[in-house]
């Protein structure tokens, strides 16, 4: 699943702060993030057949990294896992890589592919074929989507 936002942000700046702050940036770009604690905790959510559906997850990062692009343009990199906190085996888990790259001076390509695994095996594979795709898109899409809105938020246009 690979989804792509563009955010009218230099490329320079959004990198900074992806070096700086990854794991608070993910979690103001969630409604419900759990700041009182350390723990990575975002809340993420979507709107599926008009019911939102919201899941705590623990986030982590374990790998960042600049490198370029095929195209030679520099590609800034994070390795995440999203896991939900409350009652993980009846949750999809999911490794991610979001990336950034500058399309132009003044804006930047963010896109975030990933795999996710649901439990429950064969049934919860079943489950997915017939409706999970339709819960799973919308929460990364819109997590992709909330991660934009916050770094037009944290970063000032050039």
């Amino acid at each position: 699943m690979r989804f792509q936002e563009q955010v009218d942000r230099s490329y320079g700046a959004i990198r900074d702060l992806l070096h700086r702050e990854p794991l608070a940036v993910l979690q103001r770009a969630t409604t419900s993030a759990v700041p009182r604690t350390n723990v990575p905790v975002a809340t993420l959510h979507a709107q599926v057949g008009g019911v939102e559906i919201g899941v705590d997850v623990r986030v982590r990062i374990t790998r960042t990294r600049d490198q370029p692009h095929p195209s030679g343009a520099p590609v800034t990199r994070l390795d995440l896992s999203l896991e939900a906190t409350s009652a993980p085996a009846l949750f999809p888990a999911m490794l991610a890589e979001l990336s950034a790259r500058p399309v132009s001076a003044r804006e930047t390509l963010l896109e975030l592919d990933g795999n996710y695994w649901l439990p429950f095996g064969a049934l919860g594979n079943a489950i997915d074929a017939a409706v999970g795709h339709r819960v799973a898109e919308p929460v990364v899409r819109r997590l992709l989507a909330d991660l934009a809105a916050q770094i037009r938020a944290d970063v000032a246009p050039d």
